[in-house]
């Protein structure tokens, strides 16, 4: 598949017509080999892709858009940046579904921290391109989230499994709990869990979440 985007990729190890896709958005200043360490642990019919943000940071790792901290000490997101990388992750889906003919229905899109946030505009934005999201140490920017007027109709579809660190020092658990609030307000199905963590993913996180990929597998 060509893109300019690098990526890693392990492919259902029992071969389908229409596999079921699990894309993974790693988190500021990671990498793409991060969150696919997770990819053996997962179910074999999985297609998994496991794809790195374009921007370089001076330290190491990438980044789907910059962060400022502002004259509050306040962290501020380079809007036009994730504006670019949303519309970037959603070109690189239908590149997926066009090799792959992945299903939606029993698809997965997963990010942790930025890229959970990012998972939550695309789903929101675009509820048909994968309905299945794991949304790990985020929230909802309504800046780059396009919400639908018909959510009933739109968003009958998605499901989310939500998890955060009570302990958060990056990003609060209530803006976790506020990301809820529109879930319940747009009458999404959703599952949430809470752990006594910081910015991480426990081991309990991910048998939480692959237990809640595995039913919707067995569906």
């Amino acid at each position: 598949m060509n893109s300019t985007l690098k990526y890693l990729i392990r492919e259902p190890k029992t071969k389908t017509k229409n596999p079921s896709l699990l894309l993974i958005l790693h988190g500021y200043g990671s990498n793409e080999e991060d969150l696919f360490s997770f990819a053996e642990e997962l179910p074999d019919n999985l297609l998994i892709v496991s794809l790195r943000a374009p921007l370089s940071l001076d330290f190491g790792g990438y980044a789907w858009y910059g962060l400022q901290i502002d004259a509050s000490n306040n962290t501020v997101s380079n809007i036009p940046e994730a504006l670019v990388a949303k519309e970037t992750i959603i070109k690189f889906i239908d590149k997926l579904q066009k090799k792959f003919s992945f299903n939606p229905q029993k698809s997965f899109l997963m990010g942790f921290s930025q890229g959970s946030i990012l998972s939550y505009a695309i789903a929101l934005s675009f509820p048909k391109k994968i309905t299945n999201i794991i949304a790990l140490s985020g929230y909802i920017n309504t800046d780059i989230t396009t919400f639908s007027e018909k959510p009933s109709e739109d968003y009958k579809d998605l499901d989310f499994f939500c998890s955060h660190g009570t302990e958060d020092p990056i990003i609060p658990v209530k803006m976790a709990r506020k990301a809820i609030t529109t879930l319940e307000e747009n009458t999404i199905k959703y599952m949430y869990k809470e752990y006594y963590t910081g910015h991480a993913v426990t081991p309990q996180n991910f048998s939480d979440f692959k237990n809640w990929i595995s039913a919707i597998l067995d569906k």
